[in-house]
């Protein structure tokens, strides 16, 4: 029996196996390293979910507050045989009490006479204080009309004060149970334990309720923002995870996405919920979008590359990020064009500083960022063949050179940024919001938890304080004439409203 010899490599073969064991290698390296700095890094880095995290919210069926009107009052003996309704719980005796008194509108006081008064209470907020805001309505009898039964008037409840109809929540305290949601990240359990220690005994299921009528009411507003986004003729546009309850698989929880849209110029922001990370969801929000689409390297955005009415852009910070990765495996590389793209930061910074218009701003960047620009991408070209492709600073160089061309784009016009940091800082409250809550209820709960992040998103762009304008809104947006409605969105409200928002600077 022969047994086969084995052929011995040549010189050039192992040369080529040398090389491929050499960017495995180094591939191997850099993956170890990500890992390293995200379990030895800073938590800022790095999430790991706690055990006791709770729902976003679930998902019911909510009813719209119908339109106020005056209400004229038929009394009858109650039949024994009616069902029984739930008896709402009284609110704690011990909270102060405020009054309202409301009229009836058109009413002759002097002529009509009292004959007794509807009483409302409702549980109200101001910062560090829970009250009761009694709204008191005067019941009128007016006169004897042609059935010859005594009519009698009472004002309705305006929106204002009682944005959830046939509620006990006021507008002051609903917005505070949204900001402290979605805000400040704080479950609705702990929320009820708060109340509880000033002895205001609320169901969870009940405040759940309310978060979820309260965001209904921001529908209109939402839609006519995401209207005016599609309009826009710049976009940022990044995506985010979160967890969604599977309602046909208990116990198991689904990847969705949001997907967030800012147009720079208004400062208009929709967070998008959708059911994946494919790239369907930018189509069809983006399907006439006609302008500048700036975004991350993400391979779902490469379907706009074929799109003529679209100019696409790089972010700037995403192709440092890769090169500040590589430090480890290039040192000299890597520094080389982290010190060229701080160069390029240096321009953006005296821009700022200096006020410059947008033309202005475009005039700096030709004479000062172009050369640099230039310089990177003859380097980047120079030394991509002297580099192992699968090493980092391979991997960081070869996605340099795929974005170049979006990369330079953002020196066509002053309006546009050089990065998308404005939104990932949009974004980045998610991520405390996901330490605290593990999932969205519903695919419906998520839709409608987007709306308020896109709020909450513009209040900070505009240094708004949230709590007041969502207060305002909850109450006034019932009765906002469809076409002055964009006077409700943050940055419109803060110019038509006299209240100083200073504390929101740096936020």
């Amino acid at each position: 029996m022969q047994t086969a010899e084995r052929k011995t490599p040549t010189y050039e073969e192992l040369v080529i196996e040398n090389l491929a064991l050499r960017a495995e290698i180094e591939s191997l390296r850099f993956e170890f390293e990500k890992l390293r700095k995200l379990f030895k890094g800073s938590r800022t880095e790095r999430f790991t979910p706690p055990s006791d995290q709770l729902s976003l919210f679930g998902d019911v069926a909510v009813a719209s507050q119908p339109e106020p009107q005056t209400q004229t009052i038929t009394r009858r003996v109650p039949d024994p045989k009616d069902k029984q309704q739930p008896i709402r719980k009284l609110l704690p005796a011990h909270l102060e009490r405020e009054t309202t008194t409301i009229i009836p509108e058109g009413i002759d006081t002097e002529s009509a006479q009292i004959i007794g008064q509807e009483i409302t209470e409702v549980l109200e907020y101001k910062p560090g204080k829970f009250f009761v805001n009694q709204i008191i309505r005067p019941k009128y009898k007016t006169a004897i009309n042609v059935s010859g039964n005594v009519d009698i008037q009472v004002a309705p409840i305006p929106a204002s004060l009682q944005p959830i109809a046939k509620s006990n929540v006021g507008p002051g305290l609903l917005a505070y149970i949204l900001i402290s949601k979605f805000e400040d990240h704080l479950p609705l359990y702990r929320l009820g334990k708060m109340f509880l220690r000033d002895k205001i005994d609320i169901a969870e299921s009940t405040i759940g309720d309310w978060v979820k009528q309260g965001l209904n009411l921001l529908e209109v507003l939402y839609e006519h923002s995401v209207k005016k986004i599609k309009n826009a003729s710049y976009l940022m546009v990044d995506e985010s995870p979160i967890a969604v309850l599977e309602s046909n698989k208990p116990g198991s929880t689904h990847k969705g996405y949001y997907w967030v849209y800012y147009d720079p110029v208004s400062h208009l922001i929709a967070f998008q919920y959708h059911k994946s990370r494919a790239s369907d969801a930018p189509r069809e929000f983006l399907e006439d979008f006609k302008g500048y689409l700036q975004t991350d390297g993400y391979a779902g955005y490469n379907q706009f590359e074929q799109n003529r009415d679209i100019i696409q852009l790089a972010c700037l910070a995403h192709i440092r990020r890769k090169f500040h990765e590589a430090i480890s495996n290039d040192k000299d590389r890597a520094e080389y064009v982290l010190g060229q793209i701080a160069i390029l930061y240096r321009v953006e910074k005296k821009a700022r500083e200096s006020d410059l218009i947008w033309e202005e701003r475009h005039t700096l960047r030709q004479q000062e960022s172009r050369p640099v620009l230039d310089k990177i991408k003859t380097w980047l070209l120079g030394n991509y063949p002297a580099v192992l492709p699968k090493s980092a600073i391979g991997q960081a160089i070869q996605y340099a050179l795929h974005l170049w061309p979006r990369l330079e784009n953002y020196l066509l016009d002053g309006r546009l940024e050089i990065d998308n940091n404005w939104i990932e800082n949009k974004i980045r409250p998610l991520a405390i919001g996901r330490k605290n809550y593990l999932f969205a209820g519903s695919h419906n709960a998520a839709e409608r938890a987007g709306m308020i992040y896109s709020f909450l998103a513009m209040c900070r762009v505009a240094e708004v304080n949230p709590i007041e304008w969502i207060q305002y809104v909850l109450g006034n947006i019932q009765n906002q004439p469809i076409n002055k409605i964009q006077d409700l969105l943050p940055m419109n409200w803060k110019k038509a409203t006299p209240i100083n928002n200073s504390e929101m600077k740096g936020t």
